[in-house]
């Protein structure tokens, strides 16, 4: 009996520090859903743009505009936000472990992925492009890329997807970073930079390269970018809710023009809520 009474005693005393702890847990730090009072959203850190934190701290571009607004709707103000970085290689991963409870970040839905997460969406329907100096006439169609100097990071398929497809003479220059080919290109130590529209506009939008660089409008391929969820998550339905309501009430032609426009970005309307354009 005297056993009995010491075990329940200690058990009473244990019971405020498990609740301590457990309140510790609750700083939206950890993973995803520990605090109702936050969500936490995964988004690129390195993408002006399109998903930049600054060295000020504060996180600008079209993904983290859209994700600011999907939240609200969801009833989450800019404050009760945690932003995560979401490199391209760990998206997957950040959802199936439930770091996140969405990711905007340039995420282009294919099959592939599809298996792992689900997607809301799409939102911005991209393509590949070429960025040139503003006052380069010679590039004017993708042929004219053959026996040009064309840069892209390496690792990157989109210099390979123009050398094998389309300009086969092009001569390929693999830099550590998009940073690095936007020099070559204002030195003219490269004629041209490949990716996706979005991300190239983004980069020249770039106050100290406004007015320096033009894309060439070649739509070498089609991105279809979407919020990724994790697999079977009921946020799905509710993000494409709140992106038919951004579309509808003029939000998202605002967001395209502040972030992308500077360039020179004729984007494509609005995608569809569910059409993926191959």
């Amino acid at each position: 009996m005297k056993l009995r009474k010491a075990t329940m005693a200690a058990a009473a005393l244990l019971l405020p520090l498990t609740g301590t702890v457990a309140a510790c847990g609750s700083d939206g730090g950890g993973q995803a859903g520990d605090d109702k009072d936050k969500i936490t959203v995964g988004i690129k850190y390195d993408q002006p743009g399109i998903g930049l934190k600054t060295p000020d701290g504060k996180y600008t571009g079209f993904d983290v505009d859209v994700a600011t607004y999907i939240a609200k709707q969801l009833g989450y103000k800019p404050d009760q936000i945690v932003w995560k970085e979401a490199k391209s290689a760990d998206r997957e991963t950040l959802l199936q472990r439930g770091d996140v409870d969405f990711i905007a970040a340039s995420y282009s839905i294919n099959d592939e992925r599809r298996k792992k997460v689900d997607f809301a969406g799409p939102y911005l329907l991209a393509h590949q492009d070429v960025l040139v100096r503003a006052d380069d006439g010679s590039i004017t169609k993708p042929s004219d890329l053959n026996n040009k100097k064309l840069c892209s990071v390496t690792g990157s398929t989109s210099a390979q997807n123009v050398k094998t497809k389309i300009a086969p003479q092009a001569q390929l220059q693999e830099y550590g970073g998009y940073s690095e080919c936007l020099t070559g290109l204002e030195n003219k130590a490269v004629d041209a930079l490949t990716t996706d529209d979005s991300i190239l506009a983004g980069y020249a939008a770039q106050d100290q390269f406004q007015g320096k660089f033009k894309l060439g409008g070649f739509k070498l391929s089609n991105e279809n970018y979407g919020i990724g969820v994790p697999k079977g998550s009921e946020l799905k339905n509710k993000i494409n809710a709140a992106l038919e309501k951004m579309v509808k009430d003029g939000t998202w032609e605002a967001y395209v023009k502040k972030n992308f426009g500077p360039a020179g970005y004729r984007n494509e309307p609005p995608p569809k809520i569910g059409v993926v354009v191959s």
